[in-house]
């Protein structure tokens, strides 16, 4: 065959024209099987009987329609057998990419495949392994030759042979595919379950989460420069996963110190799921879980149940720190005295709610560093999560190691074992117990479930041995309260009380009495004293500590004296809207008093926010500590209002900071994003100090500050100045996976990520992840999945040229926690080509003939004037064309064509013409 190609010039002018025509074509044809699809249904609802037609019912039993073919070009005179669209709701055999509903609900957007029993009948869906698995249905529930046949990617099964009174039923205009399954075979589900055998365990991967931060001050002629390196590593090998956390604290000397470098090793453990028990098991460094006893650093052997192998309605949640920075400020985190996080706010309110898991229990104790060196901090109370569970559900822990504790210089053995029970809506029992060398307590206690709130009550009995001392017993006990009150709209997320006799010693205070009884020195690792920006640390030795006090070495008071042993303990976090104009106020505190010193410890926040037309402002107080120990109040006023109303808008603020010492700092903010993905961030801030606590200069100060969010990683950078201070900072964050197919770098990740494999789609927009696009190598990072739990990710093909088609926009996944999924959408590459096909005697093809290409795969139908769009066309290749001639004779013909080079600048579009000749192949409907 001779196929020849029309000139560039004619593809140029005549291009747009002809994509039209065609386009046109294509959608009279889908109109008239839209319009018969209608009728069908129209007449199946008219009809008396409810039965539904078997899906695979022979086309010709459904209502037929004729049309005049005079109506089309040339009176109908060249149209090849149109006969298929006059035979009502007419399915024929392919891939049809559709969205499906199990039940009424969205389960996602795939591709189907669609093939006749019979060579008369319309295609029906065929159930696959895949679909099977997409829509979370338990594979169990099926025989074993049932699942051979769903295994089968050749043949075709249809769902009512698999699930009795199971139906799929497809709307072909909308490109939907409902699927309905009998509820009693599906069995009582929670919403968001997803079928264990369902969880993907991931690909073998190298992970690296890394976050820099380095801050640089000068105030009152000392200048410093202190740095932070965050590394949390990881190896996922065959379902093991390794994991490492580490940071780095670099500060520099300053007035007459020297500088210093600390590696700390956080935690290194390995871990698997155990998804028979709803648990995992840890080996190596980790916390205990906190839910009942205070959590805990341990090396050794750990199985704990894992709420996030629950449906969505069971599981917990994770704690949130607030604060206000009065400059460009430093924030650390600590727990137990382990820096957990560290980064640098800008002036004004901050939140961090990305923090790592360490347990569920134990307070964060935040400081934050301003530039002029002052140091502020504050505990966030981290008490444990409603003990009441759902019935049947259980929760459970064992623990075997050594005790780890930054602050305790012995290691002793530590065995550990809690459980809890969900028995009716009303009661939740639990119970647990704790040994070490020197120590065992047992607790246990039970929740409520009443119309007045969800009550909660332990004990816990504790023994403790001090060397050379007499034995210590002593009890806690804790209530808690929760209760939301709809009526008012009242919310008490957690109010718990705690009284402890004089004896009761926790496991860490009952350690460290028992390191202070062999002398090792104490060093509390969350006692930090700055003078003029620079860090030191106080520390006295156990004989030291005794001579200031006056201790008796051989009194138990001895020992604990610098240990701040509780004796009774009040916290609260309440939440009260006042109707719908009227705003909300919230409150926050702690209340502590102790056996060992005299006085009261009272934190806390008080606030009240509203919104006025496009403005928002909020009132808050609260009490802090500075490094010295010292407790003032502090009073908060702020707004911010948008102006204008474009979705990068710029938003200015302004607030006021009063603290009980008649100190008053006054700012205005700037801030705004810029980018299509609100990539770019900028801002700056003008201040005004009255003055400061400690008799300091006062003056005016400003920070400016920006920020840019890039596929591979996170830039932040700062600068500020004030009288007799100055300061700048610069952090970096992003991450780094390993994989078979390469090196992927991506923004800083989760726990749970995804590589999404898209080879020639670079360029493409990840929907489901802010910011991220498919790199040049064909992959992408997403960062942050939810483990166990479906989730869908979509492609977004708007930018791709014209010669990459995606064979399907989504996909969907339920990884396992900590695992690496790879979800590969797969592409075809390929040139765009508008084919005149002319058959041998000179006429052309006819309009509505069905074309396939070389594994007869249809492509579409061909247009008026033997017109063919065809994307996705190799450089050389050949194409038949199908049709019925009106006395139902089939005719097939075929041709080849060859593509020349692509020329540079050349239209969207090659076109060419072609001879078609009749060929004899067998048509393949399955």
């Amino acid at each position: 065959m001779n196929v020849e190609r029309a000139s560039h010039g004619r593809a140029r002018v005549n291009g747009h024209a002809v994509c039209r025509r065609v386009s046109l074509c294509v959608a009279i044809a889908g109109a008239l099987g839209s319009w018969n699809a209608s009728a069908l249904a129209a007449a199946a609802n008219a009809a008396a009987s409810g039965a539904s037609a078997p899906s695979g019912a022979d086309a010709s039993a459904a209502l037929e329609a004729s049309f005049d073919r005079s109506l089309l070009s040339g009176a109908g005179r060249n149209t090849g057998d149109l006969s298929r669209f006059e035979r009502g709701a007419v399915i024929v055999p392919g891939i049809y990419r559709t969205d499906i509903f199990l039940n009424g609900a969205w389960v996602g957007h795939t591709d189907v495949r669609f093939a006749s029993p019979t060579p008369d009948a319309n295609a029906i869906p065929c159930l696959t392994k895949a679909m099977f698995d997409q829509l979370g249905l338990p594979l169990q529930k099926l025989s074993a030759e049932q699942q051979t046949k769903l295994a089968d990617a050749q043949g075709c099964l249809d769902i009512g042979s698999v699930i009795p009174a199971a139906t799929m039923t497809f709307d072909q205009p909308n490109l939907r595919l409902d699927v309905s399954i009998p509820q009693a075979w599906l069995g009582t589900r929670a919403r968001g379950y997803v079928s264990p055998e369902n969880w993907d365990r991931g690909i073998n991967a190298g992970l690296l989460n890394y976050s820099f931060n380095s801050y640089r001050s000068r105030s009152n002629g000392v200048s410093q420069t202190s740095s932070f390196l965050g590394l949390n590593a990881g190896l996922n090998l065959g379902g093991w996963q390794l994991r490492h956390d580490s940071t780095l604290l670099m500060q520099s000397g300053a007035a007459g110190t020297p500088s210093h470098k600390h590696w700390h090793n956080i935690d290194t453990y390995l871990r698997r799921d155990l998804p028979s028990l709803h648990a995992q098991m840890t080996v190596g460094d980790s916390y205990t879980s906190g839910e009942l006893f205070d959590s805990v650093s341990i090396r050794g052997v750990q199985v704990t149940t894992d709420d996030r192998m629950l449906p969505d309605s069971l599981r917990g949640y994770a704690p949130t720190v607030r604060g206000v920075a009065e400059t460009n400020a430093k924030v650390t985190v600590r727990q137990n005295g382990v820096v957990l996080y560290e980064t640098t706010v800008s002036p004004g309110p901050f939140t961090i709610s990305d923090l790592y898991a360490t347990g569920y229990g134990g307070d964060l104790n935040v400081s934050v560093t301003e530039a002029d060196g002052r140091v502020r901090t504050f505990s966030v109370p981290y008490a444990s999560v409603q003990q009441l569970l759902r019935p049947g559900v259980t929760r459970f822990s064992v623990a075997a190691g050594e005790l780890h504790d930054a602050s305790l210089r012995s290691h002793p053995a530590l065995a550990q074992a809690t459980i809890q029970r969900g028995f009716s809506n009303l009661l939740t029992g639990y119970a647990g117990m704790v040994a070490s060398s020197g120590y065992g307590a047992v607790l246990l206690g039970s929740a409520l479930n009443t119309r007045y709130g969800a009550l909660a009550m332990d004990i816990t009995e504790a023994r403790t041995e001090i060397p050379g001392q007499t034995t210590q017993n002593g009890q806690s006990v804790r209530l808690s309260y929760s209760k939301i009150l709809p009526s008012s709209d009242t919310s008490f997320t957690l109010a718990t009380y705690r009284y402890s006799t004089s004896g009761y010693l926790s496991l860490r205070d009952a350690m460290l009495a028992r390191d202070l009884a062999r002398g090792y020195r104490y060093v509390d690792p969350t006692t930090v004293t700055t003078i003029d920006g620079v860090t030191v640390n106080n520390v006295l030795t156990a004989d030291q500590r005794k001579a200031l006090t006056g201790a008796n070495a051989n009194n138990f008071t001895a020992y604990t004296s610098q240990l701040d042993r509780q004796r009774s303990r009040f916290d609260i976090n309440l939440s009260q809207r006042l109707g719908e104009r009227g705003g909300s106020i919230y409150a926050t505190g702690s209340t502590v008093d102790y056996w060992n010193r005299s006085g009261t410890d009272v934190q806390f926040q008080l606030g009240y926010n509203n919104t006025f037309h496009r403005l928002s402002y909020n009132l808050s107080t609260t009490r802090v500590r500075d490094s010295y120990g010292r407790y003032s109040n502090q009073f908060f006023a702020s707004f911010t209002l948008p102006l204008g109303d474009s979705l990068h808008a710029p938003m200015i603020g302004a607030n006021i900071n009063r603290d009980s010492s008649g100190r008053t700092l006054e700012q205005a903010t700037l801030s705004g994003t810029a980018g299509v993905d609100n990539q770019f961030s900028y801002g700056a801030t003008a201040s005004h100090d009255s003055g400061t606590s400690n008799g300091g200069s006062t003056g005016n100060s400003g920070t400016v500050y920006g920020g840019y969010r890039s596929p591979y990683a996170q830039l932040n950078a700062s600068y500020g100045s004030g009288k007799g201070y100055s300061q700048g900072s610069l952090s970096v964050a992003g991450a780094i996976v390993a994989h078979a197919g390469g090196i992927t770098f991506g923004e800083p990740m989760g726990d749970t990520v995804a590589i999404v494999a898209a080879p020639d789609a670079a360029g493409a927009r990840v929907i489901n992840a802010s910011g991220v696009r498919i790199s040049r190598s064909g992959y992408a990072l997403v960062p942050y999945l939810t483990p166990y739990n479906l989730n869908t990710l979509e492609i977004d093909p708007k930018g791709l040229p014209l010669s990459v088609q995606l064979e399907s926009t989504s996909a969907q996944v339920a990884p396992h926690a900590g695992s690496v999924v790879m979800v590969k959408f797969k592409t075809t590459s390929g040139r765009s080509v508008i084919a005149r096909v002319r058959q041998s005697d000179g006429k052309v093809v006819p309009f509505g003939a069905e074309v396939v290409d070389e594994q007869n795969h249809a492509l579409g139908v061909v247009g008026q004037a033997g017109r063919i769009l065809v994307r996705g066309a190799k450089d050389s290749g050949q194409l038949t064309v199908q049709w019925k001639t009106e006395d139902d004779k089939p005719m097939t013909c075929s041709f080849p064509y060859r593509l020349p080079a692509p020329a540079k600048g050349q239209a969207a579009y090659e076109q060419i013409e072609a001879t078609c000749s009749p060929t004899a192949i067998a048509r393949n409907d399955s």
